[in-house]
């Protein structure tokens, strides 16, 4: 039995966490893959929640060890997936959402191409911008280079299996929703999952 694998990624500011969170309090069956950071917590955040937070020699020294799934440098902080945690979860037939950039998905795709890619889209940039001061947390020079790293991210959306735009949230989460539910449908997955109701086909 095998688990399915959610790849979530969108730009800074797009929404993305808020709908993996709400995603996660609609399907108990999912679960959320915790990544490694180096960046400082938000206000609100806890280590072990939204990510485990450590510093930059342990984060390398993972890295060192082949630790990662896949780990990259965004916004110049150190972000990571825990390979043999991601592999363990699959096998016991759950479902993992990983909410990570465009560049890890494509790190993840390489070794897990069965994944499902999901890309959240904002309404336009200039909401974008609109989402990033609101949230108060960031200096100017870190808006501008979050925007332009939006930019490039956005550039990549036609890599993935599905595009949410989130203009209304309500709209993007049952959009997520409904992506969720047709990925465990396919015939693959239902085979795998549900392997008892396919026996006649082993008859003669």
């Amino acid at each position: 039995m095998s688990g399915t694998l959610f790849v979530v990624t969108a730009p800074s500011g797009t929404g993305k966490t808020t709908l993996v969170r709400l995603l996660l309090e609609r399907d108990s069956a999912l679960q959320l893959s915790i990544s490694y950071t180096t960046r400082d917590p938000r206000p609100g955040e806890m280590d072990g929640r939204e990510y485990h937070f450590v510093d930059v020699p342990t984060f390398r020294g993972m890295r060192d060890r082949d630790e990662f799934l896949e780990w990259a440098q965004v916004h110049g902080n150190f972000y990571g997936t825990s390979q043999a945690w991601i592999r363990e979860q699959i096998a016991a037939g759950r479902d993992i959402v990983l909410e990570i950039d465009w560049q890890g998905a494509a790190a993840v795709g390489r070794v897990f191409p069965e994944a499902i890619g999901i890309f959240v889209l904002p309404p336009s940039v200039d909401e974008l911008e609109n989402r990033l001061r609101a949230r108060g947390t960031d200096s100017e020079d870190v808006i501008r280079r979050r925007l332009a790293g939006a930019r490039e991210e956005m550039r990549h959306v036609g890599e993935f299996d599905y595009v949410i735009i989130n203009n209304e949230l309500q709209t993007a989460l049952e959009d997520v929703l409904a992506v969720v539910r047709a990925a465990r449908l396919t015939g693959a997955n239902q085979r795998r999952r549900h392997p008892q109701y396919f026996e006649f086909l082993e008859q003669d």
